[in-house]
C-alpha cells in the first residue's frame, strides 16, 4: 500500500512541478539559482528565523537553562545552594559580564526589544513559584510556634528594617528620583534588608539534617513569621505607591481586606472539603487541577488590578490550598518542576539583564554597596543572635539561627524586582541590593560550617563521654537506598549481631540526595522508604531507630554520621553493579555497552562486574569511616543456613568472630575455604587458628581448589569475605563469582 500510494504521490508532485516551472519568471529563477546560491539563501533564511521572535526566544531559553543549570551544579558541589549559582548566572549573561566582554554576542542573543518576552515568561514563573511557596508555608506550624518565635522573627525583621530606613534617609536626596515619595523609598530598602528567603532556608535546613531539630523548627517558623510581616508591609506600601494619594490608598486597602476575607473565610473552607475528598492522584483529574489553576490566576489578577502586584495573589492562593499534605503534594508536583526548572531561570537572567555592575562607579558608590551588605548582616544576624540568647537558646543554636535567618536568595530578588518595576528603587541602588543579596546568600553556608567547626571539639568530647558510658552497646548504622533492600539488610543485621554479647542498637538511615527537595515531599518519601523495614522490625520484635535526611552527597554525609556519633559498624548496600535482579542487570549492561560504544573499550560479557566495587562509591565508606564497614551484596538473601567463609591470609581470621555470632543466631552450616598456600609463611598460623575454631564446631575447612569453588558458591546462602580478599577474588575468579551467593564484604577497623 505504501509503495502504490507513494508512487502516485510522486507522479503527481512531479507533474505539478512541471506546471510550476512553465511560468517565465520561474524559469529565470531556476536558471540563475545554482547549488551555491541555494546554500546562501538557506543560510539567510536560517539567520532570519533565528532572529525572529519565537526562534530568538527559544535560543535565549536554551542558553539560559544551560548556564543556570551548570552554575547551580557548580555551586552545589561547593556546598552552596543552587539558587546562588543561578542568580550569579543571570549576572554573567547580563551587561555586567557578557555584554562587557562580548558585546556583539550579547546584542545578538539579548537585544533590548526581546526583554519583554523574557519578562512575561519570568513573571508567570514567579506567580507559579509564589503559589508553591504559599503551599509550603504551614500556617498551623507557624501558629503553634508563635510564642517561641514571635520575638526572634520580629527582632530579625524590625532591626534591619530600621537600619535600612536610616540609610534611606541619608541617601534619599542624592539617589532617589524626584517623583518617588520618601516613605516608599525607605520602606522598600528596609524590607530589602529584613526579608529572609524561606524556601532557600528550608532546603539548607533539610540538607544539614536539622528538619526535626528544635533549631530547624524554630528557624523555619521564625522565617515564616518575619516574612509574613514583611510581605504585609510590602503589600501596604505597594498599595500606597500605586494609589498615589492617601484617600485612594484607603480604598485600595479596604478592597484588599475584602479580597483577603473572601479568600480566607469563604474559599478556603470550601477547598478544605475538596482536599479531604480528593487526596490521591487516582481521583485528582484534569478538571480539578484546572479549577485550582483558575483560583490561582483569578487571585493573581485581582491583586494586580487592586495595585498590590500579582505575586501577592499567587502567594495567598497557595496559603488557602487545602491543608491536606497529600493534596498539596499533588498540586506542587503539577507546578513546581515547570516553575523551578524552566521559568525561574528566566527570572534570574531577567534580573541579570537589568543588573549592570558598571552603574556602581566611584569609591562612594562601592562604599554604599559595602554599607548595605554590612548593615544587612549586622541587622539580621546580630539581632537574631542576641534575642535568641536572651530567650535562653544555647550559644551554638543562637549563632546558627542568626546565620540561617541572614539567608535572602530568591525572595529578595522578587522584592527588588517589584521596587524597580514601580520606579521606587533607582537602577544603581537596585544593583547594590542585588549584590547584597548574592553576598549574604553566599555567606550562609560558610558561616554554618565555621560555627560547626568552632563547636566541633566540645561536641566530640561530649560524644566520647557518652560512648564511654555505653560500652555494653553495639551500635550499627544501616544505610539503605531501596525500601525493599532495607528490609533484607535488617534481616542480615539481626542474624549477624543479635546473638552477640553486647546489646544491639540499630539505626536505619535513608537519604534523599539533592538539596532542592520540596519539604512537602519529604514526609511521603520517609513513610514509603521505612514502611518495609519497620514491618520487618515488628516481625523480628526488634526495636530500631529510623533516620531520614536530605543531603547533597551521600558518601560524605554517611561517614560523618558514623565518625561523629560513635557507631561501631556501618552496613551499606553495594549498588546495582552487584545485583542479580533482572532490571539491574539490564540497566548495568546497557550502561556498559554505551561506554563501550563511545569509549571503544571492550568489556567482558558478564552479568555483573565484581571488580567495580573497588572503584565504586563504597570505597569511600571503607577508607573514611572510623568504624568497621560491611558492604552487602543482596542476591536473593533470606536466611544464612549455609555460610561460606573465604580465608586468604591471617588478617581474614577476624571473620571467625563474626561467624561465631552468626552461627549462634542461625544454627547454619559453615564451610571455611582456605586459600592460603601450604608453602606460605602464614600457612601454619592460619591452620592453627582454624583448628581451634573447628574443635568447637562441626564444620570443615576445605583447601582451595579452583575447580570446586564454583560449586561452593552455588550451594551457599551467604559468603563472608574481607575487603582485601575481595579485591583478589575479583581479579582471579571473575567467572566463578557470576554464581556467587549474597555476600557480606567486611573491612575491619
Amino acid at each position: 500500500m505504501i509503495t502504490v500510494f507513494g508512487a502516485i504521490m510522486y507522479f503527481i508532485a512531479h507533474k505539478g512541478g512541471m506546471l510550476f516551472y512553465a511560468h517565465e519568471n520561474v524559469k529565470e529563477y531556476a536558471d540563475t539559482h545554482n547549488l551555491k546560491e541555494g546554500f546562501r539563501l538557506f543560510s539567510t533564511l536560517t539567520l532570519e528565523h533565528a532572529k525572529a521572535s519565537v526562534g530568538l526566544l527559544l535560543l535565549q531559553i536554551l542558553i539560559i537553562l544551560a548556564t543556570c543549570r551548570i552554575a547551580g551544579l557548580l555551586f552545589k558541589k561547593t556546598g552552596q545552594p543552587a539558587v546562588t549559582g543561578e542568580i550569579l548566572a543571570g549576572i554573567i549573561l547580563g551587561p555586567s559580564l557578557l555584554g562587557s566582554l562580548f558585546p556583539d554576542i550579547y546584542a545578538f542573543v539579548f537585544p533590548e526589544e526581546s526583554f519583554s518576552n523574557i519578562q512575561i515568561l519570568s513573571q508567570i514563573g514567579l506567580i507559579l513559584f509564589m503559589f508553591t511557596i504559599g503551599m509550603e508555608l504551614d500556617i498551623k506550624e507557624v501558629q503553634k510556634r508563635w510564642q517561641d518565635t514571635v520575638l526572634i522573627s520580629h527582632a530579625g525583621t524590625i532591626v534591619p528594617f530600621a537600619l535600612g530606613m536610616i540609610i534611606a534617609y541619608s541617601i534619599y536626596t542624592k539617589y532617589a528620583s524626584a517623583h518617588t515619595p520618601f516613605l516608599s523609598f525607605a520602606i522598600f530598602i528596609g524590607i530589602s534588608l529584613s526579608i529572609t528567603a524561606f524556601p532557600v532556608l528550608a532546603r539548607i535546613i533539610q540538607e544539614r539534617g536539622l528538619t526535626r531539630s528544635r533549631l530547624g523548627t524554630i528557624s523555619l517558623a521564625s522565617a515564616a513569621n518575619g516574612d509574613i510581616t514583611a510581605w504585609c508591609l510590602l503589600a501596604a506600601i505597594v498599595a500606597y505607591a500605586q494609589a498615589g494619594t492617601v484617600q485612594s490608598a484607603i480604598y485600595t486597602v479596604l478592597f484588599s481586606a475584602l479580597y483577603a476575607s473572601l479568600m480566607l473565610f469563604i474559599v478556603r473552607p470550601v477547598l478544605r472539603i475538596v482536599g479531604n475528598l480528593y487526596h490521591n492522584k487516582e481521583i485528582v483529574d484534569k478538571s480539578l487541577v484546572a479549577v485550582m489553576f483558575f483560583i490561582l490566576i483569578a487571585s493573581a489578577y485581582v491583586t494586580e488590578i487592586l495595585g498590590l502586584h500579582a505575586l501577592f495573589g499567587a502567594f495567598v492562593a497557595g496559603i488557602i490550598m487545602p491543608e491536606n499534605t497529600k493534596f498539596r503534594k499533588i498540586m506542587s508536583d503539577k507546578v513546581e518542576d515547570v516553575s523551578l526548572a524552566l521559568l525561574l531561570p528566566l527570572f534570574f537572567v531577567y534580573t541579570g539583564l537589568r543588573t549592570d555592575v558598571g552603574l556602581i562607579s566611584g569609591a562612594e558608590m562601592w562604599l554604599l554597596c559595602g554599607l548595605f551588605i554590612l548593615v544587612a548582616i549586622i541587622g539580621k544576624f546580630g539581632s537574631t543572635f542576641v534575642v535568641a540568647r536572651f530567650l535562653g537558646e544555647t550559644w551554638k543554636n543562637s549563632l546558627f539561627m542568626g546565620a540561617l535567618m541572614n539567608t535572602r536568595g530568591l525572595m529578595e530578588l522578587v522584592v527588588l524586582s517589584i521596587g524597580l518595576e514601580m520606579n521606587i528603587l533607582p537602577q544603581p541602588v537596585y544593583v547594590m541590593l542585588v549584590l547584597m543579596t548574592l553576598v549574604t546568600t553566599l555567606l550562609t553556608t560558610p558561616l554554618i560550617a565555621f560555627i560547626r567547626f568552632c563547636f566541633k571539639t566540645s561536641e566530640r568530647k561530649k560524644q566520647q563521654r557518652e560512648d564511654m558510658q555505653k560500652t555494653d552497646i553495639f551500635k550499627v548504622l544501616l544505610s539503605f537506598g531501596r525500601a525493599s533492600n532495607g528490609q533484607v539488610m535488617l534481616d542480615l543485621a539481626h542474624q549477624m549481631f543479635s546473638a552477640g554479647s553486647k546489646r544491639l542498637d540499630i539505626t536505619a538511615l535513608h537519604l534523599t540526595v539533592g538539596s532542592d527537595v520540596n519539604p512537602l515531599h519529604t514526609d511521603d518519601f520517609e513513610k514509603v522508604s521505612f514502611a518495609p523495614i519497620l514491618y520487618e522490625a515488628g516481625k523480628l520484635n526488634m526495636p530500631i531507630k529510623t533516620r531520614y535526611e536530605v543531603c547533597e552527597k551521600a558518601e560524605g554525609y554517611i561517614t560523618s554520621i558514623v565518625n561523629n556519633e560513635g557507631f561501631d559498624f556501618l552496613l551499606v548496600g553495594s549498588g546495582i553493579s552487584m545485583s542479580n535482579l533482572s532490571t539491574d542487570i539490564t540497566a548495568h549492561t546497557t550502561w556498559k555497552r554505551l561506554l563501550k560504544l563511545f569509549l571503544r573499550k571492550d568489556s567482558p560479557d558478564f552479568f555483573f562486574y565484581p571488580g567495580t566495587l573497588i572503584k565504586d562509591k563504597t570505597k569511600d565508606f571503607i577508607e573514611k569511616s572510623a568504624a568497621s564497614v560491611g558492604i552487602f551484596v543482596n542476591r536473593g538473601f533470606i536466611h544464612a543456613k549455609h555460610i561460606l567463609v573465604v580465608v586468604n591470609s591471617v588478617e581474614d581470621l577476624v571473620l571467625l568472630d563474626y561467624v561465631r555470632t552468626l552461627q549462634q543466631s542461625t544454627h547454619g552450616f559453615v564451610q571455611l575455604l582456605n586459600r592460603v598456600s601450604p608453602a606460605s609463611d602464614e600457612s601454619e598460623s592460619v591452620a592453627r587458628h582454624l583448628s581451634v575454631y573447628l574443635d568447637n564446631a562441626v564444620e570443615t575447612a576445605i583447601p582451595f581448589e579452583k575447580e570446586i569453588m564454583q560449586n561452593l558458591l552455588q550451594e551457599a546462602d551467604l559468603m563472608l569475605v574481607t575487603y582485601a580478599t575481595w579485591q583478589i577474588l575479583t581479579q582471579e575468579s571473575k567467572t566463578s563469582l557470576q554464581d556467587m551467593p549474597s555476600t557480606l564484604i567486611i573491612a575491619q577497623k
